[in-house]
């Protein structure tokens, strides 16, 4: 593993904690404050948020192991990079909508989707260029 690898295994294994432990605040912030102060298609917006921060955290902690384990590391640089991106774009936005009402945010949430998109299609061609032991 070079130098790159393991700052950007550390990197996503950091990001993936925090944003995890964020998403369980802000689920439960949701569950217990927010559900009452909101309508339903927002509160909904706002679940649509937390969850996919959550799945990203988790796949930033895929990714952080991954290339501490020797996979295809700019392909999983390239992964995390564009999950983390996501995670910011996509759920930042949502929350952003949410909590201010703003709706010209919505032109800036698929971005982060396509980012999301993008670093599972590149984890997919580490996975398929990483070779298997026998």
């Amino acid at each position: 593993m070079d130098r790159t690898s393991g700052g950007n295994a550390r990197l996503f294994l950091l990001a993936g904690t925090v944003l995890g432990g964020l998403g369980v605040a802000l689920g439960a912030f949701g569950a217990h404050g927010l559900k009452k102060m909101l309508d339903a298609q927002l509160f909904e917006v706002y679940e649509t948020a937390v969850l996919y921060q959550f799945l990203h955290a988790f796949a930033l902690l895929s990714a952080g192991l991954w290339l501490r384990l020797g996979g295809a590391a700019s392909l999983l640089r390239l992964a995390g990079t564009a999950w983390l991106a996501g995670v910011v774009l996509f759920c930042g936005t949502l929350y952003l909508y949410v909590a201010s009402g703003v709706h010209w945010l919505a032109f800036i949430t698929p971005i982060g989707g396509v980012l999301f998109i993008l670093g599972w299609l590149a984890a997919g061609w580490a996975a398929w260029k990483q070779p298997f032991a026998s």
